[in-house]
């Protein structure tokens, strides 16, 4: 395969300092693989970590900045960061008013954020944590006990960090992260599997002219294989599918998402298909977002995450936000 790198031993060290040349409004520790906005801690402010395995981005160091996370923790590709790295970012962000660690429902990272905030504790630093785990295609998947975190998580993010930047205390911040959590269903599509810079081949097998339907982000199948759909029918499925398992009382934020591979012009189409179905199904809409921001390295596909949202969450979803990968309002 063909890719932009050196080696594959050096590509997330190589990425994360293109990443601090590009974006000096933060602090991009390549040795010690943390991410901290340039301003922080900042005073009278709940911190917001984040982290998980490279090949997501900008999920979540494109996420660092006012708005969103203080800080990231990027693990080797498709692997979760170390608790040092955890303690690390909680350390440099904690202005006293405590942490909140978002946490995407992948056992590695599960237990390594759990043992982080125990030696953050350690370290006298408040942290509370909220899981994600918004996927409906499968449950105890590779990686995963309970259902994967995936899309959600761009939510969780912004309207936390919302929150927070508003001076919002550790509780309710908390609170509103969970009521995201809570309110929010995804359902991935591949339409090709995705390489890994060590591997440098398909992370599975998946034939010409058929596609796998309720992926995960680390490139594992799904929970069904059919022949290549049109983009109004893999919208009606999964929309379908995650309106089978949860129906929103209200109107909702809708993620339109590029696994990695995947032109805006096929996700500019692919949204006014899912806009379609959720209009069909009574569903309405009070925000749209499209494109790559939850990816698989090169995957080409999409995912639909839907968000019940309240006027609280529309507020802090509008709120400003000034971050590498989302930025409106400032």
């Amino acid at each position: 395969m063909k890719m932009l790198m050196n080696v594959p031993e050096s590509v997330v060290a190589d990425a994360l300092r293109g990443m601090g040349a590009a974006h000096p409004e933060l602090v991009v520790d390549v040795e010690g693989r943390v991410v901290v906005r340039r301003d922080a801690p900042v005073a009278g402010k709940v911190a917001l970590v984040s982290g998980g395995g490279s090949g997501h981005e900008p999920l979540h160091g494109g996420f660092v900045g006012p708005g969103m996370l203080d800080a990231a923790c990027p693990g080797e590709v498709f692997t979760s960061p170390v608790p040092d790295q955890m303690a690390r970012a909680a350390a440099a962000v904690d202005s006293g008013q405590g942490v909140l660690f978002i946490v995407k429902n992948y056992t590695g990272d599960v237990l390594n954020f759990q043992m982080a905030a125990e030696l953050a504790e350690d370290e006298g630093v408040q942290v509370a944590s909220v899981l994600v785990n918004d996927d409906v295609a499968v449950t105890d998947s590779t990686f995963t006990a309970g259902r994967r975190g995936t899309g959600a998580t761009l939510f969780v993010e912004k309207v936390a960090g919302a929150a927070a930047e508003e001076g919002q205390p550790l509780e309710r911040v908390e609170a509103i992260a969970r009521q995201v959590v809570e309110s929010s269903r995804s359902f991935g599509v591949a339409l090709s599997a995705c390489t890994t810079p060590s591997k440098g081949s398909p992370t599975f097998d998946l034939p010409a002219g058929e596609l796998e339907l309720g992926i995960g982000i680390h490139g594992e199948p799904g929970r069904e294989r059919r022949p290549m759909m049109t983009s109004g029918e893999i919208a009606d499925a999964a929309v379908g599918a995650i309106l089978d398992d949860w129906r929103p009382a209200g109107p909702v934020l809708a993620l339109v998402n590029g696994m990695g591979a995947t032109p805006l012009l096929e996700l500019y189409g692919f949204n006014a298909e899912v806009q379609r179905v959720l209009d069909e199904r009574g569903v309405p809409v009070a925000r749209t977002l499209v494109g790559n921001y939850v990816t698989s390295l090169d995957m080409a596909g999409a995912s639909v995450t839907l968000c019940q949202a309240n006027e609280e969450t529309l507020r802090l979803w509008d709120a400003p936000v000034q971050t590498p990968g989302l930025r409106w309002g400032r």
